[in-house]
């Protein structure tokens, strides 16, 4: 009697993939790269734990798709962040996942020749060569943690992680942010609730165990602490925003109520600006306004932006793909982010030493 099979009935390959600590060897972290992450990190933990009164922001294209583009931006971004840094600290958007909500390109780690080759082994040596890159030049770098293996291969690399709205109140990313070693935010979902990024924030804050791998790319049983500084991102939902004055004081009762510390981050894109990226230096305009007239509870900011404004559909010939401009969400220009970070910190510049000792 033959045995039927009953696994594997959709899988039409397996390759094998390089463990984290094999592409780790060929791409090891330096003394400057490890320089950067540990001080990014002190300084948005210290963000957190009001004793520093910057506001940090979130800064960078929607995705990475060209390594040479995103880099020009990265030193472009390093002269500015030390211009501005009394008041702002600034931390660039490196996403290379892109959560889909159908069908489309996933991301430079899936597909990194934009031509569903799925090359993920070469995307992740790729994507954590642009990591080191970056952080080299001494810019902390955030990323949305989409892939609960991933972090394995460039959390190393990482200072700040969001956890998106459709995976916010999935356990295993809670499992996830638990252990990661960023402070981490959750946005509310599509639909504009907070519950499910509050409940994130309290599930990571604690221990847990979960199936996951290790260096060596071996089944293991992770083991986490918790983590402490989980905080919400209101992103708009639902088809309004709600970075608005009342929306922030509901988010900082539900955080109360909560038990959880009043951290929260405005991301400018998304929802907030109804996916125009127009919109984007008015939604920073009112939160610089809230924080000047008191609001002590934001502690953060989101922006979404590149070399050019707008973005761009993916062309069947990639030579004919526009330098510096998005191939996902709509960003901003370089020159506009760059008016909207010297605007906010000229706005913000005697108001936030005040915070510490209001805190």
């Amino acid at each position: 009697m033959t045995v039927a099979q009953t696994e594997n009935l959709n899988i039409i390959a397996q390759d094998d993939m390089p463990s984290p600590a094999q592409i780790k060897g060929d791409l090891p972290l330096s003394e400057n790269a490890s320089k950067t992450v540990i001080e990014g990190r002190q300084a948005l933990q210290a963000i957190l734990d009001r004793e520093d009164p910057r506001l940090f922001v979130v800064v960078g294209p929607c995705s990475i798709h060209d390594p040479i583009a995103g880099l020009d931006y990265a030193k472009r971004l390093k002269a500015l962040a030390d211009e501005v840094s009394d008041t702002l600290m600034l931390v660039m958007r490196v996403y290379f996942e892109k959560p889909r909500t159908s069908t489309g390109w996933k991301g430079y780690i899936n597909d990194p020749y934009m031509d569903d080759s799925f090359r993920i082994d070469e995307g992740m040596a790729k994507a954590r060569q642009f990591l080191i890159d970056v952080n080299e030049i001494g810019l902390p770098a955030a990323t949305e943690a989409l892939d609960p293996i991933a972090p394995q291969y460039y959390g190393d690399l990482i200072s700040w992680t969001a956890i998106g709205a459709r995976t916010s109140e999935s356990q295993t990313h809670r499992e996830m942010a638990s252990g990661l070693s960023t402070p981490v935010g959750f946005k509310n979902t599509t639909d504009g609730s907070l519950d499910a990024a509050i409940n994130g924030i309290k599930s990571a804050g604690n221990p847990h165990s979960f199936l996951g791998i290790n260096a060596q790319g071996r089944s293991a049983i992770l083991r986490t602490r918790g983590n402490r500084y989980g905080h919400v991102v209101l992103r708009g939902g639902a088809g309004r925003p709600n970075y608005d004055t009342v929306s922030v004081n509901l988010a900082e009762q539900a955080l109360e109520k909560a038990g959880v510390a009043k951290n929260i981050v405005i991301d400018c894109s998304h929802a907030n600006s109804w996916k125009n990226p127009e919109y984007q230096p008015l939604v920073m305009r009112d939160m610089a306004h809230q924080i000047r007239e008191g609001n002590r509870s934001i502690v953060g900011a989101m922006i979404e932006s590149f070399i050019e404004a707008g973005n761009q559909k993916i062309p069947a010939d990639l030579s004919e793909l526009k330098y510096g401009c998005s191939v996902t969400d709509a960003c901003v220009s370089w020159d506009t982010t760059v008016d909207m970070l010297r605007q906010t910190r000229d706005m913000l510049r005697d108001a936030m030493p005040k915070r510490t000792s209001m805190a």
